[in-house]
């Protein structure tokens, strides 16, 4: 049993959106029992703009939010990681580092939105429909009975919520509505 909180990380090539996401909604509804990180394999250097703004859309702090190279969770003195999950196809294709303490891995895909062309509409539903598909299977993930469960069965556990289908555009309205009090 751990201790500490569980550490995981979230990774995709540019950590700008998919894994800052990621990141914090662990943070948030991990109730101290998870903490969130979020890096990239190539990161962009900055958070996307239409990230920051659906987070504050959806009353999350931004501050402190950056983007960062997953050189930094290997490093001598980083947080030791229990799960890591990519986020993103590219990503998982990637040679990753070798991650101290032999954390549980998944790919858990979901779509690029700052790959989406078109009007600021068409774009920011790109990204709120993304931050949905994460909070989803995030909260599927907060809920596991972590203690409970071996390796294996966690590992199958962990695959699945990765194929958990996405949510539609129409689900993803109702989210936002109840996250606003609507």
């Amino acid at each position: 049993m751990v201790e500490r909180p569980y550490n995981v990380l979230f990774l995709c090539t540019g950590n700008s959106a998919r894994s800052i996401f990621g990141e914090c909604i662990v943070n948030r509804f991990g109730r101290g029992q998870f903490s969130g990180y979020s890096a990239g394999s190539h990161p962009k250097g900055e958070v996307h703009p239409l990230a920051l703004a659906v987070l504050g859309r959806n009353n999350y702090l931004t501050e402190g939010l950056r983007s960062k190279d997953w050189a930094e969770f290997a490093e001598p003195g980083a947080p030791e990681m229990d799960f890591v999950f990519t986020v993103c196809d590219r990503a998982a294709a990637e040679i990753c580092p070798v991650w101290p303490g032999q954390p549980m891995t998944a790919h858990w895909g979901v779509p690029d939105p700052a790959e989406v062309e078109g009007n600021e509409v068409a774009r920011m539903m790109a990204f709120r429909h993304a931050f949905a598909a994460l909070q989803n299977r995030i909260q599927i993930f907060l809920s596991l009975p972590l203690a409970s469960l071996d390796r294996l069965k966690l590992q199958r556990e962990l695959d699945a919520i990765g194929r958990t289908p996405l949510p539609t555009l129409e689900q993803v309205e109702a989210m936002q509505s109840e996250s606003e009090g609507r």
